[in-house]
């Protein structure tokens, strides 16, 4: 993948993450997903279903972890028992860690597991009567994964929202690192991506000036 059209962050191992100083914060974040049969428009193969959580920026449920309290796994499913309800995540979901850029020390680790359609139904329901749901949590999203013919509707058009830290590289890792989306594609979608930013810009300065 080109790194000149995806952004990426630095990849550590999980061993060397738990090595890092008290100086460094760890946030725990999970990816849930489904293969999915289903076409849109009876066309257009759908292929996966995923869920992100929306709270004013887009961006994978979970949250910052006290490590002199928690464990990795258990700090997760403890902001994961406020966010989604139900669902617990093991270190054998455990998919990558990620230093962040920024004034901040912060190492992002992130999981993955793949469900059925029925059980990621099944957390979106258990997601609106959770405690935090329609206060700091204002609900999942699908992520499209799928292109149209215009090359900009579905997953072009989702990347071009507003994601939270390191969201956005985190799930292009995860579908590239898991076969869930050709690398031409991503990079593909993602140059759509940022044409249709650009001209949304362009647009708006004139008002503005």
């Amino acid at each position: 993948m080109s790194t000149a059209a995806v952004p990426e962050l630095k990849q550590i191992s999980r061993v060397e993450a738990m090595r890092l100083g008290p100086g460094w914060s760890h946030s725990c974040h999970a990816m849930l997903y489904a293969a999915n049969p289903g076409q849109l428009f009876g066309r257009i193969p759908m292929r996966f279903s995923m869920q992100m959580r929306f709270d004013g920026l887009l961006g994978f449920p979970g949250g910052f972890v006290d490590r002199r309290f928690w464990s990795l796994e258990d700090g997760l499913n403890r902001v994961l028992g406020l966010g989604l309800g139900c669902l617990r995540l093991t270190e054998a979901d455990y998919l990558s860690s990620h230093l962040t850029e920024g004034p901040h020390r912060v190492v992002a680790h992130l999981y993955a597991r793949q469900l059925t359609l029925e059980q990621l139904h099944a957390v979106e329901i258990s997601a609106v009567h959770s405690r935090d749901h329609g206060l700091e949590v204002l609900g999942l999203v699908r992520v499209p994964l799928y292109t149209q013919k215009d090359r900009v509707g579905g997953f072009p058009n989702f990347l071009s929202n507003a994601f939270v830290s390191t969201a956005k590289c985190q799930l292009l890792f995860a579908l590239k690192v898991l076969n869930m989306m050709p690398e031409e594609k991503l990079v593909e979608a993602l140059a759509a991506a940022t044409e249709k930013q650009k001209k949304a810009l362009e647009k708006l300065l004139p008002a503005s000036s």
